[in-house]
């Protein structure tokens, strides 16, 4: 980053899980390093053994800390209590930068950046989708009524920061043309991320990692599993990685198929490690913005199959074969032509050279650093 001065950056959003936070943790270790001082608001009441180890070492290097406040994820009366804490943390702050990300923290982030502006502080309000509220569907009544408070919500709004192309042209097609300053940063990684990854000698067939919730096509990646084992008569194997509110669903799931394939459920973990698990990583999800996991798979050498949802055609390219419809039927079809010959499969992903220099970390940082200094000489 190029630093004209030193911010007071505050990061807010809900939970402190998946690729938000991940791409949070991104931007504060790149903030600091550019001489910047930064903190961070998130929720307390989500996050498993190995998110509690990351957030104690992000919050080891914010000079403006960690405040963690319980925050729903649906809209309840327990937000009146969460807002009240987080606005008075807010304050207490005093930031140059107030970025929300994802739809509970772009709210605190814009109302409460409003309330400090009415008196007289100077901030920046940036707000981050990440899917998030453009998940809904316009033609439900809930839908409309996010959407009209979205569309409300720019005049509080100084600059918006989409993810990926699908996610900016969702916000044109569900809410309008952005009524306020916006740019397109994709996500990137580090260097040290571009290297290949050893798959174990005990290494399973498939591997899903991630949230484990209906969004995320869990459920899609158990009864393709099952399809793929049938149409090869052979038990193919799986591991399953995260956590989430619908883990038991799925576990009962993966029950009623245990005769035809092998599936192991773990704790979350990170990435890379668990990259070594399996041959094949596969993102059955049903809706993305631009998924963190598809870049670090790639980047570290594993062969990919995902849904053709969000900004994953970004990264893949828009004719690529690993992309299939968040479909069981379709995504076992895939699965079976990939395990039936990885090294043939390995050769129709993007090109790692082409990704680093389309995904990089520090690029990410530089230009959002440049947009937050034009958004405060405005």
């Amino acid at each position: 980053m190029t630093t004209n001065r030193s911010l007071r950056i505050v990061h807010c959003f809900r939970a402190p899980v998946g690729g938000v936070f991940r791409h949070v943790r991104d931007l504060v270790s790149a903030q600091n390093a550019a001489g910047h001082q930064v903190g961070v608001i998130c929720d307390a009441t989500v996050g498993s053994k190995l998110e509690e180890t990351l957030l104690a070492e992000l919050g080891s290097g914010l000079a403006l800390g960690l405040v963690r406040i319980p925050m729903q994820r649906q809209i309840g009366p327990s937000d009146a209590v969460a807002a009240l804490r987080t606005y008075k943390t807010i304050k207490k702050l005093k930031p140059d930068i107030l970025h929300g990300h994802g739809a509970k923290g772009g709210t605190y982030a814009r109302v409460f950046g409003s309330l400090l502006r009415v008196s007289g502080v100077s901030v920046a309000r940036f707000y981050s989708p990440h899917g998030g509220s453009l998940h809904y569907d316009p033609t439900k009544l809930s839908g409309k009524v996010i959407f009209r408070i979205e569309r409300l919500m720019e005049r509080m709004t100084d600059r918006l920061i989409f993810v990926s192309k699908f996610e900016r042209d969702a916000y044109v097609r569900k809410i309008g043309e952005p009524r306020c300053a916006n740019t397109l940063i994709h996500n990137g990684l580090s260097a040290e991320e571009f290297e290949p990854v050893t798959t174990s000698d005990t290494a399973a067939d498939f591997l899903f990692i991630g949230e484990l919730r209906v969004l995320k096509g869990t459920d899609i990646f158990i009864d393709a599993l099952a399809k793929a084992s049938s149409s090869m008569s052979r038990r193919l194997t799986a591991v399953i990685v995260g956590e989430g509110k619908d883990r038991a669903i799925f576990a009962e799931q993966a029950k009623a198929v245990a005769a035809q394939v092998a599936m192991e459920f773990l704790p979350p973990m990170k990435a890379r490690e668990a990259f070594r698990l399996a041959r094949v990583v596969v993102v059955p999800s049903r809706a993305e913005a631009l998924p963190y996991i598809v870049l670090e798979a790639l980047a570290a050498g594993k062969p990919l199959i995902a849904s053709r949802v969000g900004g994953i055609p970004e990264i893949l390219g828009d004719q690529s074969l690993a992309l299939v419809r968040p479909d069981a039927t379709e995504l076992a079809q895939k699965m079976a032509i990939a395990i039936g010959d990885i090294q043939a499969f390995e050769a129709c992903m993007p090109d790692r050279d082409d990704l680093r220099k389309s995904f990089s970390v520090d690029s990410m940082s530089a230009k959002l650093e440049a947009e937050y200094f034009v958004s405060l000489r405005r």
